[in-house]
């Protein structure tokens, strides 16, 4: 099994996207190298779906956090020993002799480059030994959720032809026999220790820059359990991605699986159930989240329906997109997942009655599906007093404070159902009418 998304979802969120501007992806991509960023895509890309393995990842995190290790390695000289190790297979010894005479002979006969970056190949890959050597005798022994890691590449270090490498000076010439016999060992007999070193290398990576973005903003580590017990509990979540944002408190679960939203228009509704799909989604990766504290039975995938959009290609409608949007999420909780389903105004495309009736008539019957847990919003205050009484569904919204003519939003959840209607007011507010009257 996978955690199951899909591409509306990951775009409602913005979690990927390497250069999109405010994405989730871009807020932790302040990793050096690039295997670092081929690391951070994939653990994007494949959130985890068991709970040991994401509170086992979480902790290495938080063991980075904590430590506060300095990132010891040029990027330059890593890229350069990557491509070192990528260039040629391992030859025996007679031939990898053979080969770096001949590479040697051509630098001083043509303009042949094989042989200098062959020397800069193998500097770059002594630097970065000595480097990691150095990295791993400065960190503390006691046990931890990365101290497994740590000893498999201090092994390797151990190696006593990695220990006499380490020990060449890169300011001396290197004769031609060294630079055979290190193509033939790096290449050859420790090919895959080396892929294990540069592979600690781009983890590193990751662990230190992303616990450093946690760090600065104050991220904390969820909890994860199993997914039995059913729950998604925060303090204080908030949306990631925006300076100041206001914290809100959140409790699902089995006797309480549905929460359902109400508030006007641009009381913060949207932003915040966006809030809550973040926080789940990079806490199935054990990253840092935006909370005072989080706790959550590991769930199969998660589903939004926040910016549905008309597809014209296949003659959709607004409200026949969010027909279809509806549809597959049943077809997904029908199939016994245990998924996060939110929904932002639902049936929106269409008029008043038939967004009542439609809302109502889901909101009930999603309700049953105790092993989801549901976020439902709409400005259809009506629907909201009927569904109080239903005992696992909760009622909150996000109040508009007037101030003489002005609207002030909090952004704070309340108990309850909303009773605000401003929307004429904004209208008045904006000269619209006025407007349309002296044209």
């Amino acid at each position: 099994m996978s955690f199951i998304t899909d591409t509306q979802t990951v775009e409602e969120l913005s979690l990927l996207g390497k250069f999109r501007q405010g994405s989730v992806y871009s807020l932790f991509n302040q990793v050096r190298t690039r295997g670092g960023e081929q690391l951070l895509d994939s653990m994007f890309r494949t959130p985890l779906d068991n709970a040991p393995a994401i509170n086992e990842r979480s902790g290495i995190f938080h063991f980075f956090q904590q430590a506060a290790p300095v990132f010891p390695f040029d990027v330059q000289e890593v890229s350069l020993m990557r491509e070192y190790l990528d260039t040629g297979a391992g030859a025996g010894m007679l031939r990898a002799w053979v080969g770096t005479f001949v590479k040697k002979c051509l630098s001083g006969l043509t303009r042949d480059d094989r042989y200098k970056k062959n020397i800069q190949g193998l500097q770059a890959t002594i630097t970065t030994l000595k480097k990691c050597h150095t990295f791993l005798e400065g960190m503390s022994s006691p046990s931890g959720p990365y101290t497994a890691r740590i000893q498999i590449i201090r092994e390797i270090l151990s190696d006593t032809r990695l220990e006499k490498l380490r020990n060449i000076d890169i300011y001396q010439a290197l004769p031609v026999r060294t630079l055979a016999f290190y193509e033939h060992v790096l290449k050859g007999a420790l090919h895959e220790k080396m892929e294990g070193i540069l592979s600690f290398i781009y983890e590193l990576d990751v662990f230190t820059s992303v616990s450093d973005v946690a760090r600065s903003r104050g991220f904390v580590y969820a909890v994860a359990q199993p997914q039995e017990k059913n729950i998604l509990s925060a303090k204080g979540l908030y949306h990631p991605g925006i300076k100041g944002a206001v914290g809100n408190d959140l409790s699902l679960h089995g006797d309480s699986n549905v929460l359902f939203l109400t508030g006007a228009n641009m009381a913060g509704k949207s932003t915040w159930m966006k809030s809550v799909g973040i926080a789940l989604y990079l806490a199935h990766m054990g990253f840092p989240i935006a909370a005072a504290a989080m706790e959550f039975s590991v769930r199969d995938g998660l589903y939004s329906s926040i910016n549905v959009a008309d597809n014209i290609s296949l003659g959709y409608s607004h409200f026949y997109a969010e027909v279809i949007r509806v549809k597959q999420a049943a077809e997904a909780v029908s199939q016994g997942k245990r998924l996060l389903i939110m929904f932002d105004e639902l049936f929106k495309g269409t008029n008043v009655k038939d967004a009542y009736d439609g809302t109502l008539a889901v909101t009930e019957a999603f309700s049953g599906y105790r092993d989801c847990l549901f976020i439902i919003s709409t400005h259809i205050i009506e629907v909201g007093e009927v569904l109080k009484d239903h005992n696992n569904i909760n009622c909150v919204f996000m109040p508009t404070i007037m101030e003489g003519s002005r609207p002030r939003y909090t952004y704070t959840l309340q108990e309850g159902i909303t009773a605000d209607r401003q929307g004429m007011m904004i209208i008045r507010n904006e000269g619209i009418l006025e407007l349309i009257s002296s044209s």
